[in-house]
């Protein structure tokens, strides 16, 4: 009898780095769990079928989203991979118990390229109300300076050659459990308790090494 053929699925949904209900109360543990089981995942399995059998298949996701940027024909491969990617990074950005001013260089880099604490946060929350539709807000690190920037569901700043250190999705399917439409009030909770400081100093620190070696 011949064995059945097995498929390997080059693409895996990632663990979230903390339990599901580790962001609570700001995030719900119901909110983690359909955003992550649901959309994340659906993305994940969506990029798999479109890629199978496929060179595509052999690339890393970072290096995918770059590769198939610009493509017309492969908009379907970059619109899941751009969102499978971003949604990993976006749980990455979130830390129970985070939030708040940072410490060190991101610290001196927010008070020197925004102007202070408050005025970066300030612009954070402007931004996720002038974003109309679904999609992301981020930190980048762009040439020399951290802004502010934000992006329709399926795209990056890290396509444009910018460095992400922190995200919010600002989809409905992020908040609209918590918070109904109030999705200012999700994203100044995230801010004040929830962005992962030191992820986004390790994603600085590698920004301007590479600048450094470059």
């Amino acid at each position: 009898m011949a064995k059945a053929r097995t498929t390997t699925v080059p693409f895996t949904l990632p663990p979230l780095p903390w339990k599901e209900n580790a962001l609570a109360p700001v995030i719900s543990a119901d909110t983690v769990r359909l955003h992550h089981e649901k959309h994340h995942k659906g993305y994940v399995d969506n990029l798999n079928r479109l890629v199978a059998d496929s060179p595509l298949s052999e690339l890393p996701l970072e290096d995918l989203v770059r590769y198939v940027a610009d493509t017309p024909d492969q908009k379907a491969v970059f619109d899941n991979a751009v969102e499978a990617w971003n949604h990993a990074f976006y749980w990455q950005s979130l830390a129970p118990h985070g939030g708040g001013r940072p410490a060190g260089v991101v610290s001196w880099k927010i008070d020197h390229d925004f102007g202070g604490y408050d005025t970066f946060k300030q612009q954070l929350t402007h931004a996720a109300l002038r974003q109309s539709a679904s999609g992301w807000l981020w930190l980048v690190h762009e040439g020399d300076m951290l802004r502010v920037r934000r992006t329709a569901n399926a795209e990056t700043p890290m396509v444009q050659g910018r460095t992400c250190l922190l995200a919010i999705d600002v989809c409905e399917h992020a908040y609209s459990l918590d918070y109904h439409n109030r999705r200012a009030a999700y994203v100044e909770a995230v801010i004040d308790k929830l962005l992962n400081w030191h992820f986004a100093a390790q994603q600085l620190a590698q920004a301007e090494s590479e600048h450094f070696v470059g």
